[in-house]
């Protein structure tokens, strides 16, 4: 019998692995100023519209659990307005097969009635009361969530690059919006507690290993490399006066109020979800051109998942799951990453680090994020990266088109831990925080 998400929380079971999928679920619901374009990924890929044999594509892979993200501009269009009817169909339908829901309730988007977005000081009481709501329908039955998706991207996207709301552009905005952020992380951990003290908070980031071969940028190297751990860093109290970035944090707008607020009610971590792909991040290595900060990011490779399973075992002593991984091309290339990600994925349990699932991330192709400055037509932004290919018709309409990856991946999911080993014993770790 497969494992389900009940049967991981800890690392007692060797044999406990679970395999899953997720469909790719950004909602920027704010249009391009120049396009008018918004990215809700579910209705770019006709999700609304085919949910229900997306699901059922899910269950014939055979995995126990999925990431599925929930789009709460449309649950809650306005302030006293809540519309359940498409979250309830979704989710009972994945229940109903027998695919455990890993609910994501932000990715990246938030409704926009919510004026500045993640910088609106009501947004820690807006996004509780809403995954209070949500968990309450589904109490006893959806146990996990994720309360935001990759904290350390919204807050670049959203405060460093400007392209999405509030836009602000500097670090001082960054450092603003990472603060934001992870208060509303924790709001939104205590309410989804209140409801069920059995939630289990699944805090999932995206992965970056920094280096340059200049020693003029080394400090920024070793920098860049802490930003990457800072927002399960504040939520689980470890940001404090000894922390390597605490003077960075307070010279760019935090204060020290603020900073000591996550030292009052620190989160446990109980699975942390690393989100990790060989074309968009990982390994980046730092750069001088002209006087210019430049990053490369050379193709990685199954060894940078080795190195940072390691590394965030070691600084955070906890079970870890790719919660997204997937390599873009031919189906060739991604069976490729398939294999060679799963290998280092042995390796890291073989060597005792307690790495519990997998998530092939997205299970078929998604729209590029460019999309929406764009110009060209949605099928000239897809980015075939799934276990199926999306593929428009003479009417436009985007089949689901299957690849080699479906079998493989339905035969990684019927063997449990067969393919990737028994986890071997080793003592966590006990670290603060700073590498």
């Amino acid at each position: 019998m497969l494992p389900r998400l009940s049967d991981i929380g800890s690392v007692s079971d060797p044999d406990a692995f679970l395999w899953a999928v997720g469909i790719e679920d950004t909602f920027i619901t704010d249009p391009h100023p120049r396009t008018g374009r918004r990215l809700d990924e579910y209705e770019l890929t006709d999700h609304y519209g085919r949910w229900r044999d997306d699901i059922g594509l899910m269950a014939k892979l055979g995995v126990s659990c999925a990431r599925y993200g929930v789009p709460w501009h449309r649950i809650q269009p306005s302030p006293d307005q809540w519309r359940w009817e498409f979250v309830d169909a979704a989710l009972d339908r994945m229940l109903g097969l027998g695919v455990d829901p890993i609910v994501d309730l932000v990715h990246y988007g938030l409704p926009p009635w919510i004026g500045q977005a993640f910088l609106n000081p009501d947004y820690p009481r807006y996004v509780a009361e809403y995954a209070s709501r949500l968990a309450s329908r589904f109490e006893g039955r959806v146990r996990w969530y994720t309360p935001l998706n990759e904290p350390r991207i919204t807050a670049w996207y959203c405060g460093r690059l400007g392209w999405w709301p509030p836009h602000e552009r500097s670090w001082r905005g960054f450092v603003a919006l990472m603060m934001a952020i992870c208060r509303g992380v924790v709001e939104t951990v205590k309410a989804l507690q209140q409801v069920d003290p059995e939630i289990v908070p699944f805090h999932v980031d995206a992965t970056d290993i920094f280096e340059t071969n200049d020693p003029a940028l080394a400090d920024e190297a070793w920098r860049r490399q802490e930003i990457v751990f800072l927002a399960l860093d504040l939520i689980s109290g470890r940001v404090d006066a000894r922390h390597p970035l605490w003077s960075w944090l307070c010279a760019h707008g935090a204060s020290e109020r603020q900073l000591e607020s996550f030292l009052d009610r620190p989160l446990k971590l109980p699975v942390i979800g690393i989100n990790l792909y060989p074309i968009f991040t990982d390994k980046r290595l730092l750069r001088d051109a002209a006087g210019r900060l430049r990053v490369r990011m050379p193709h990685a490779s199954g060894t940078l998942i080795e190195k940072l399973g390691h590394l965030y075992f070691e600084r955070y002593g906890v079970p870890l799951m790719i919660s997204e991984t997937a390599d873009k091309g031919p189906a060739a290339r991604r069976l490729e990453w398939l294999k060679s990600s799963v290998e280092a994925v042995r390796t890291l349990r073989a060597q005792g680090v307690p790495l519990v699932g997998y998530t092939w991330w997205p299970m078929f192709a998604l729209v590029a994020w460019a999309y929406r400055q764009s110009d060209r037509p949605l099928h000239d932004n897809l980015l075939q990266m799934g276990l199926w290919d999306l593929d428009p018709d003479t009417r436009g309409h985007l089949a689901r088109i299957e690849t080699p990856l479906v079998e493989a991946y339905r035969g990684l999911a019927s063997s449990g831990a067969e393919a990737v080993g028994r986890l071997q014993a080793k003592k966590a770790p006990v670290r603060r925080g700073a590498t």
